[in-house]
């Protein structure tokens, strides 16, 4: 059963550990607590002791609470938490939704924490990550499918190379691995993804409702996405112009600081009417 390693990772808050000073009579040392255990600094009030300080709150407010821990010691399953607890912060829409990606992420894990899980992070090479892409193919995923879930795996030891969490030879040696070619592996290929036929689309209009018919209309019409269709508002419209456009308010590649305009032509203009009375905002 696959599972990764769970750890309790301290949120750093606002307030960092306090500098602290050994209460025992022959001590005289500087101290600071993480996560219940204590952290000599040296003869307490030393400027030396003073910088190690300052270097360790340094660390915790960049790490999330944790200190740096020995490379050669760090496993893939705690690599893997690590990232996935990253991923939940980071994968989120402007308005702090957060999107599909960790669970994707966590779907390309699955291989890697089964084969590899234990194994110190810093040994993993281009042969392991083979083999980890072997056994997706082995379940059937397919040739693009399985690229891009590699992908992701990469993307994981880069962020760890970042923090310092394995060597970068580790990230370096995983990109020697190219992605499966059309024609040259064992791996499944898809079928072309056509256009959906009208005469399908218009038997769905009985059987829902004049809202719902109306989005998969602009979705015809606009090529918009379905939730960039779904949260359009009056107020969103600029319809001073012949072609109405939408500025939706989340979308997609928002997070890239791109703009999104959806342009909105007479016919789609009609859709979007009987929507709009009475309702400015």
């Amino acid at each position: 059963m696959y599972t990764i390693a769970e750890r309790e990772i301290a949120p750093m808050t606002a307030k960092p550990p306090p500098y602290r000073k050994q209460k025992r009579k022959t001590g005289n040392l500087a101290f600071v607590e993480v996560a219940g255990q204590r952290v000599y600094l040296g003869r307490h009030g030393t400027a030396d002791s003073r910088e190690r300080y300052a270097r360790i709150v340094a660390e915790l407010a960049s790490n999330r609470g944790q200190l740096s821990r020995p490379t050669e010691t760090i496993t893939v399953n705690e690599i893997m938490a690590d990232y996935l607890t990253f991923a939940d912060e980071y994968y989120r829409k402007a308005d702090g939704t957060p999107t599909d990606e960790p669970a994707s992420i966590r779907q390309a894990l699955r291989p890697i924490c089964e084969l590899y899980g234990r194994l110190p992070a810093a040994q993993f090479g281009p042969k392991a990550l083979k083999a980890v892409r072997e056994s997706m193919i082995a379940d059937d995923w397919s040739r693009r499918y399985t690229n891009m879930q590699i992908g992701r795996i990469k993307r994981v030891f880069q962020w760890a190379t970042s923090n310092e969490l394995i060597p970068a030879s580790v990230h370096h040696g995983l990109q020697a691995v190219a992605g499966l070619r059309r024609g040259r592996s064992k791996a499944r290929e898809t079928s072309p993804v056509h256009p959906v036929a009208d005469a399908f689309i218009n038997a769905v209009q009985p059987h829902v409702s004049r809202q719902i018919w109306a989005m998969i209309e602009l979705q015809r019409l606009t090529a918009g996405r379905p939730g960039e269709i779904i949260q359009m508002r009056a107020i969103d419209i600029d319809t001073s112009g012949a072609i109405w456009l939408y500025s939706p308010t989340s979308h997609k590649t928002q997070h890239y600081g791109h703009s999104r305009t959806i342009y909105l032509g007479p016919r789609a203009q009609e859709v979007v009417k009987p929507f709009l009375a009475n309702r400015p905002t």
